[in-house]
């Protein structure tokens, strides 16, 4: 089945089709509505490789991803995938199952190699594994979009305002009559962690209430590390009333450590996770955490890199390089409201 096969059957040109197929404006309803149904009742695939060739662009994009075991990085890839789909490109995958070692130039070039019209870098910013690619990014012939990192003055960066969450979770425990709050972090060669962590600090500080490191245990985004988190915070920190966790799968832990020692959520002991994973509604009590939008951050850096494609090529005009913020949302459960 042809494109003029289409058109001859549509009785428009070939051009009209293409149009139809490119998702291009300039094309009435009615034609694109009898188009699109011939388009599916005959079976016409478009050949992307030829439409590659005639247009110079792959009509894919490089997407360079880690710690896909998480629910944060796997959330965003979700959303990356499915953006990139309603624009019309596909995704090449490349994992980095060492971040903080594993050399970014290798896994650029191989994505170059495979003509890919823009990347994304999805990898979670830990240690130094940023420190290379921010030098040569100015140089690279494609554009490239920056997640869960740190913003950078001249680099496209889309990420959560992870020190805000930190920050409302922890005035959310206040704001219920706790004081003593500890903090079970995430591992803090993680920029995440360490944003929440200031968060948290921020807030006590607020509230002119000490910050001090008995309050605080570094855990590894697990569940058995909320656990182990709890049983050495109460020891370390024993008038501790609350727990601000990282992570819900920590704040698990925390609950489950919690319920061994026979202490009241939230009477004796408030809790606040981070993420809102879909099963932290089920957890007893159900938890109070902060949602982030995933999906969506994965759908605005498509975006963003999509706007700087069509700018390269002279089909927009360009912009220069800008951080886009997602701002997490308080989700009040059970688990931290006394009253």
């Amino acid at each position: 089945m042809t494109i003029e096969q289409v058109a001859r059957e549509a009785g428009v040109s070939a051009q009209t089709v293409s149009r139809v197929v490119n998702n291009h404006p300039s094309v009435a309803p009615k034609t694109r509505m009898r188009v699109q149904q011939l388009i599916a009742r005959m079976g016409y695939q478009p050949n992307i490789l030829a439409r590659g060739l005639v247009h110079r662009r792959s009509y894919s994009l490089g997407v360079v991803a880690s710690a896909l075991e998480y629910f944060g990085p796997s959330s965003t890839l979700v959303g990356i995938e499915h953006q990139a789909n309603e624009l019309g490109y596909s995704i090449q995958l490349c994992l980095l199952h060492r971040p903080q070692v594993d050399d970014p130039g290798q896994v650029l070039n191989r994505l170059l190699s495979r003509q890919v019209d823009g990347i994304i870098w999805a990898v979670p910013e830990i240690g130094a594994n940023h420190e290379w690619l921010e030098k040569r990014t100015p140089h690279l012939p494609v554009p490239i979009v920056f997640l869960s990192m740190h913003p950078t003055d001249g680099l496209p960066v889309a990420c959560v305002d992870n020190r805000a969450g930190g920050r409302m979770a922890t005035e959310h425990l206040l704001s219920q009559g706790y004081r003593r709050v500890g903090l079970v972090s995430g591992p803090l060669d993680w920029w995440e962690a360490r944003e929440r962590r200031l968060g948290w600090e921020d807030a006590l500080r607020g509230a002119e209430l000490p910050v001090d490191e008995r309050q605080v245990f570094e855990g590894n985004w697990n569940a058995a590390s909320g656990e182990e988190g709890f049983v050495r915070l109460a020891g370390q920190f024993p008038e501790i009333d609350s727990v601000f966790a990282g992570n819900d799968q920590m704040a698990l832990g925390v609950l489950g450590a919690a319920h061994l020692r026979k202490l009241g959520v939230p009477e004796d002991l408030g809790v606040v996770g981070f993420d809102d994973i879909p099963e932290s509604a089920y957890f007893w009590p159900p938890l109070t955490t902060m949602r982030q939008e995933l999906r969506q951050l994965g759908g605005t850096a498509v975006q963003q890199v999509a706007r700087m494609i069509s700018a390269s090529r002279g089909e927009a005009s360009a912009m220069p390089p800008e951080s886009h913020w997602l701002m997490p949302r308080l989700v009040v459960r059970l688990s931290s409201t006394r009253s």
